[in-house]
């Protein structure tokens, strides 16, 4: 599976940032350990997203870029696919739920998406999705559950480990697990003593429970304010991945998840989504004991408004 990871950094030369790591000496201090933090909230769209965007909507063949593609996703992933149609010249088509952040949605549409809303109270967004696709003859390029998509995804850990060296541990958000089944395949290839720890909210923690009990568990519309992680449940793909190469999985509160986007943002001036600061959620509130070398991955910054503001004002 790494040979995927390494042929998705050549497709994404040129066109994916290769992202800064930035350290902090106040929180080496509060923790007791060296931190990195891989700043996938400098990505383009703003997260990690469009390196698994791009990659798997670049191998698509010439027949299947005249088609389009659709996706579904509550932000990050639909920003990501949109902005890749608009640079490849691929119309692309996105099932977002009614209450998916605005900023996201906008964004969304500005990269010249179609946007079609679903109320996920009355049908699932795979189901609308699925519905177009048969309809039209889309590609689907899911949010997490695409061994391309997944490959994309890894390559972020992959620059992290090529700019610090080993590491003692990785700390990566979860929500469908593309993001933490690339990274811990990475790791594993690039520093093998490294342990790979996956971080969900509390109030969103099927991967954790699936983990710990190694059948697939499901959470629906969880209501935490870490959107990106607000998926029903680990992919048939990525539940094995997960299983395979990660070493733990932990949960973090609400609590501690806006205690890190608002540290991330007065101590080392860092926008950071929920989902996004909770490898520092779990470090800052002891969910993960630290030691040694620590990498985290920042996976994105697209918060809205609102949400800074509440954050920001508790």
């Amino acid at each position: 599976m790494f040979e995927h990871v390494r042929a998705a950094r050549e497709r994404l030369k040129g066109y994916a940032h290769v992202t800064p790591v930035m350290t902090s000496q106040t929180i080496n201090r509060i923790i007791g350990a060296d931190v990195y933090f891989k700043c996938e909230n400098f990505q383009k769209i703003g997260a990690f997203k469009f390196r698994g965007a791009f990659n798997s909507i670049s191998k698509l063949s010439e027949t299947e870029k005249a088609r389009g593609v659709i996706t579904y996703s509550s932000g990050n992933h639909a920003q990501a696919v949109a902005l890749v149609g608009q640079m490849l010249n691929v119309r692309t088509t996105v099932v977002m739920p009614d209450n998916a952040p605005a900023t996201k949605r906008a964004a969304t549409e500005a990269y010249g998406a179609t946007v079609v809303e679903n109320d996920p109270e009355k049908v699932t967004r795979e189901e609308v999705a699925k519905s177009l696709q048969a309809q039209h003859g889309y590609t689907l390029i899911p949010p997490f559950d695409h061994l391309d998509v997944i490959a994309g995804q890894g390559t972020a850990a992959l620059e992290l480990f090529e700019e610090v060296g080993a590491l003692d541990m990785l700390l990566t958000p979860c929500g469908g697990g593309g993001l933490l089944s690339g990274s811990a395949i990475s790791a594993k290839e690039m520093s093998e003593n490294c342990r790979v720890i996956g971080i969900e909210p509390e109030l969103a923690d099927d991967a954790t429970r699936s983990f710990k009990t190694r059948t697939l568990q499901r959470v629906k519309n969880p209501p935490t304010i870490a959107d990106g992680t607000r998926t029903a449940a680990l992919g048939n793909i990525t539940f094995p991945l997960v299983l395979e190469y990660v070493d733990d999985m932990k949960t973090v509160s609400e609590k501690a998840i806006m205690d890190a986007v608002r540290f991330l943002f007065y101590r080392m001036k860092l926008v950071v989504e929920p989902s996004g600061a909770l490898g520092l959620a779990a470090l800052m509130s002891h969910a993960v004991e630290p030691g040694g070398r620590i990498g985290i991955i920042l996976s994105g910054g697209n918060i809205d408004a609102a949400t800074m503001v509440k954050i920001l004002s508790l």
